[in-house]
């Protein structure tokens, strides 16, 4: 049975991420599983650069529930293998990247793309369709630009394929402007934001705890029809 938990938005600086979206191509609504922001210490000063919003499709609560149901919030935060399991599971996955700050396409796309390539290299699976794939991801991005309030798009399909398209915050579009073909360039875009040393602390914690009372009210609801039954 599909779950479709009860969600709520989540806002991060002046962006709301609302609790369901249509990606763009979709017939699908996807949850917001999380979402906080991107950024680094400069000069003893936080500054944020995006807001990251992560939407799954409905049927990753009974995916993850398997393994994960009963677990408290900290411990999902504090466990790789949990946010693996999201990155590779068997279900589709959604991401938004609004710019805080602004941002070029060609900025945007190097350091993702430095950030996939060394993990694959960590775990020693960089080949030549990677390489080909990281071409392409750059040429998406190259005559872009970001300014503040407007979003990258990604969905992550489990077969392999990463759409991409750009919009405003709250305006999606009908269909991607890209889609490439690599599993590993899918995944690893998503590893980068919620991996083990992905970019976003704030969307992890988040995700961890909205996943946690998705999974525990679950358990819930297997008791009462157990005490049903």
């Amino acid at each position: 049975m599909v779950v479709s938990p009860a969600v709520t938005p989540v806002q991060v600086e002046d962006y709301v991420f609302p609790p369901t979206v249509k990606p763009p191509g979709s017939e699908k609504s996807f949850v917001l599983g999380g979402a906080g922001e991107r950024g680094l210490e400069i000069e003893g000063k936080f500054v944020k650069f995006t807001a990251i919003g992560i939407h799954l499709e409905t049927e990753a609560i009974a995916s993850l529930a398997v393994k994960w149901k009963g677990k408290t919030a900290e411990e999902l935060a504090d466990s790789v293998e949990f946010f693996r399991d999201i990155v590779s599971g068997p279900f589709e996955k959604f991401m938004q990247v609004t710019m805080i700050l602004p941002l070029t396409g060609k900025q945007y796309a190097e350091k993702v793309t430095e950030n996939c390539v060394a993990f694959w290299k960590s775990i020693g699976i960089y080949t030549e369709a990677e390489a080909k794939a990281v071409e392409k991801f750059i040429d998406v991005f190259k005559d872009e630009t970001f300014p503040p309030g407007h979003s990258i798009l990604f969905t992550q399909s489990p077969c392999g394929t990463l759409s991409i398209s750009f919009s405003k915050h709250d305006c999606l579009p009908q269909a991607p402007t890209a889609v490439i073909e690599n599993k590993p360039l899918s995944e690893a875009v998503l590893e980068s934001m919620i991996g083990k040393h992905g970019v976003s602390p704030t969307a992890k914690k988040s995700l961890a705890a909205r996943v946690s009372q998705w999974l525990n009210e679950k358990v819930i609801e297997e008791e009462k029809l157990e005490n049903k039954a």
